[in-house]
């Protein structure tokens, strides 16, 4: 006995590889498991000396040697072979023994068949169940047994725990599991973020047995939306409070004088990283649509669109015609337009009267003696024109030539007849038509002729000349 282990083996008789083993389980732990060269020094050294040696617990199981104990293979690096072993004589030598106290190569293994018999060597293991703290491997040593602890556990029986360094994250959500303690071997961390923002790094950590976490510690940062710029003929003014154009970020837009806004005039950066609506723009702001006036044009140029903020419009009328109104219109930044309506009026001409003794025959294109307006004039019988016979209104306002008047038709002059007198009444002018002239003799002369004569139509008096005998 050495310590807390003991080595044991069966003194009463011998037994196959089989018997012994259940000989080793029935009364101690199993079959000895060499671990390494001091072990094998010490039972060299301890053990007497037995002809058929003794079985230790090495078997080939499915070709391959194996710990039975532990059911771990034997590695190369614990090979204990004495020379030219195993050597697998006639096929059957699966168990294998170690020679104690031999002349030559003691202490060495050789493979033998199971089915021969040879002394139990047992062991009592000192590695009991509760040991090593449940976190390692208990591993029997001559005397004692030692702790092989698993990755994240360390100290005599594993009892400590790997510790890495408090998680402390700032603007993460954070849910840490910790079946060891507080951010120690195996905690996991689970990270998080609030609506509207997105984790950048892993979204597990966990505390491996390096004392390092599995990757560096989370961020949450703002989810971002398009940049937003502003509108031609208009402004934008806006607040971020997680960074520029980004989650909760808000944007209110205005245009310049003469525009209006066409869409939201406020938009915010949601959570899934879209603006609340599309980016508005600035239209001008439109005018009613002006035509041309009545015997008139129009000529307009735009700045901004058709009839629209800034757009400025002429107006011309034809010839004949007088601009009334603003000859010039500007659309304001009300939608209204400068001045009041533009017309065309016709030009007017004085309006002519009848000449005495005469007619008149108008023709009126555009209104009663207004531009294009054209007059006759004519004479009653025994009266002739004297002027042109029609007159036009012109775009001047005035008419084409002279005003005409009706002259009465003259007849010669007539003279009293010798010895005679002349009497005449004019009721149109001397000696013209419709005067009348009567014929008288002195005592002793008589009158050869008309007595009264009249002046015509045609410029000649009526009947002959009259004389007196």
């Amino acid at each position: 006995e050495v310590g807390a282990w003991t080595y044991h083996y069966s003194n009463q008789g011998d037994y196959t590889w089989e018997q012994a083993r259940n000989y080793c389980q029935t009364f101690f732990t199993d079959l000895v498991a060499i671990q390494n060269k001091q072990e094998i020094e010490y039972l060299n050294k301890s053990l007497p000396f037995h002809g058929r040696y003794y079985w230790i617990g090495i078997r080939k199981l499915g070709g391959t040697w194996t710990w039975v104990g532990t059911k771990k293979m034997l590695t190369k690096e614990a090979e204990n072979w004495a020379d030219g072993e195993p050597n697998n004589r006639r096929s059957n030598q699966d168990c294998v023994e170690i020679y104690i106290k031999r002349q030559r190569e003691s202490g060495k293994w050789n493979d033998e068949p199971c089915n021969r018999r040879k002394k139990a060597l047992c062991y009592l293991a000192s590695c009991q169940p509760l040991l090593c703290s449940q976190r390692g491997e208990c591993v029997e040593t001559i005397g004692s047994h030692r702790c092989e602890c698993y990755p994240g556990f360390h100290g005599p029986e594993c009892e400590d725990v790997v510790q890495c360094t408090k998680l402390e994250p700032k603007g993460v959500h954070m849910n840490c599991i910790h079946p060891y303690g507080d951010f120690s071997y195996n905690s996991t961390c689970m990270f998080r973020c609030q609506e509207g923002f997105e984790r950048q790094g892993e979204g597990t950590l966990q505390c491996l047995a390096s004392q390092q976490w599995s990757a560096d510690t989370p961020t949450c940062t703002a989810v971002t939306c398009p940049q937003l710029a502003a509108p031609e003929k208009g402004q934008v003014n806006c607040s971020h409070p997680h960074g520029i154009f980004a989650f909760n970020s808000t944007c209110a837009f205005s245009c310049q004088e003469g525009f209006e806004l066409t869409g939201a005039w406020r938009l915010q950066c949601t959570a899934g990283g879209v603006w609340t609506s599309p980016p508005p723009r600035c239209k001008a702001i439109t005018c009613p649509v002006l035509s041309a006036p009545d015997q008139g044009e129009l000529n307009c140029s735009h700045l901004h669109g058709d009839f629209a903020f800034g757009s400025t419009c002429t107006f011309f009328c034809q010839t004949g015609f007088a601009l009334m109104g603003p000859e010039n219109r500007e659309c304001t930044a009300t939608g209204t337009w400068t001045g009041d309506t533009s017309r065309c009026e016709v030009i007017t001409c004085p309006v002519l009267s009848v000449p005495d003794q005469g007619q008149l025959n108008c023709s009126h294109l555009h209104g009663d003696f207004n531009f294009g307006s054209t007059c006759a004039f004519s004479c009653q019988t025994g009266f002739a024109l004297m002027g042109p016979e029609s007159r036009e209104c012109t775009a001047t306002g005035t008419w084409t030539g002279e005003s005409p008047h009706c002259g009465a038709i003259t007849c010669p002059v007539l003279s009293a007849p010798d010895q005679g007198e002349l009497n005449c009444s004019h009721v149109h002018g001397d000696f013209a038509f419709g005067s009348t002239c009567a014929f008288t003799c002195q005592t002793g002369f008589q009158l050869m002729g008309p007595a009264n004569r009249e002046c015509t139509a045609t410029g000649t008096w009526s009947g002959d000349a009259a004389r007196c005998e």
